[in-house]
């Protein structure tokens, strides 16, 4: 089993700018789309001379820039310098091996969480930072790469499906942090199928290799779920600025989304903990199993050493090279002999197998 594609956080200087991740091989790639209940406008292959920012803070239009890439630098200082935002929050974005958080600054909401999917037919997981920044009617999301995330919330935009058309861009942050989080779901269920699977083999394979992937199957779940408590801390933190009165990038009928994602992350921390725990059981079997086998071998080995004791004490006693032994003199002292050993051999069997040692 392969280890998690996940590297302990990098520690660089407060204000440093540097891309931490390793996507580097495509280029960004920027998308507008603009949209209220009854219009929506679509820009692709965007760049940043085309952006009007005060344009898309003013206009009561929702607006969702995307841009795909993180490695130009530059071009992710401009567009939080356009956005009068701190420098610090670009060190962030750029910054993928921190910690999922939430932050909010005046009238900008920033939040940034953690991807993972499964690797296709490998068992280890992909990771990816995403970030967001909320402010007035303009929500700008930050992917490392291109990725299908969001792509039935474009279509759910363009057919002016349900009630996003109708919210305005923090449902949208909505919609896009809970389909961040239904991937945790299907890893979950990837690795739940791989612990049944441990469960069985467990039971039946004796070959040590089956501890050394309970083991690391712990490893993994167990970076799900560093992942998943600062998220539920995260979303425990935006709950409570429900009742910020100098923030009003939320309506206050939206929050109970975001509670419900909030109630995602505590159903998804118990499900690893269930999961942890059938490993855990899992590996005790193993255990269990292994010390009732060795116990098994040992009983049979005992049993046969106790057998064999008394004969070898009388071998012993008509081994020995006295000259005066009468029983030598007999004629039929060997049968006998035999007779009495092998009598001797039923008799043992019989008392053991009465008093059921084996």
């Amino acid at each position: 089993m392969k280890r998690l594609k996940y590297k302990k956080g990098r520690k660089v200087q407060p204000n440093y700018f540097e891309y931490t991740g390793h996507h580097r091989d495509h280029p960004v790639e920027m998308q507008l789309y603009v949209y209220n209940s009854e219009s929506y406008t679509e820009t692709t292959d965007l760049n940043l001379n085309q952006i009007q920012i005060n344009e898309l803070l003013s206009s009561d239009d929702v607006k969702w820039l995307n841009i795909h890439g993180l490695h130009d630098i530059d071009l992710i200082k401009k567009v939080v310098d356009i956005l009068q935002i701190e420098n610090h929050i670009a060190a962030d974005i750029l910054n993928v091996s921190k910690r999922t958080r939430m932050e909010e600054l005046d009238d900008v909401l920033f939040f940034s969480i953690k991807s993972i999917l499964p690797e296709n037919n490998e068992p280890s997981v992909h990771v990816e930072q995403i970030s967001f920044i909320l402010k007035g009617n303009l929500l700008v999301s930050f992917q490392e790469k291109r990725g299908d995330f969001f792509t039935h919330i474009r279509e759910r935009i363009k057919t002016n499906s349900g009630i996003v058309c109708k919210k305005k861009n923090d449902f949208l942050l909505y919609l896009m942090l809970d389909a961040v989080m239904e991937n945790f779901y299907i890893t979950i269920e990837k690795y739940e199928e791989l612990i049944e699977q441990l469960q069985i083999e467990a039971k039946v394979n004796e070959n040590q290799d089956v501890l050394v992937r309970i083991e690391k199957c712990s490893e993994d779940l167990n970076f799900l779920k560093r992942a998943l408590v600062p998220l539920k801390d995260s979303l425990y933190n935006l709950k409570s600025i429900q009742d910020d009165d100098d923030f009003n990038g939320i309506e206050k009928s939206n929050f109970t989304f975001f509670a419900r994602l909030h109630q995602k992350s505590l159903e998804l921390l118990e499900q690893i903990d269930y999961d942890m725990n059938s490993l855990e059981s899992a590996s005790s079997f193993y255990f269990s199993a292994q010390s009732h086998r060795m116990n098994e071998i040992m009983k049979t080995l005992t049993i046969v050493s106790v057998v064999f004791i008394p004969l070898t004490f009388i071998v012993g006693v008509y081994g020995m090279n006295f000259e005066n032994i009468p029983e030598l003199a007999y004629k039929n002292g060997y049968f006998v002999t035999l007779g009495v050993m092998f009598v001797l051999v039923l008799g043992m069997i019989y008392y053991f197998k009465r008093k059921k040692w084996f």
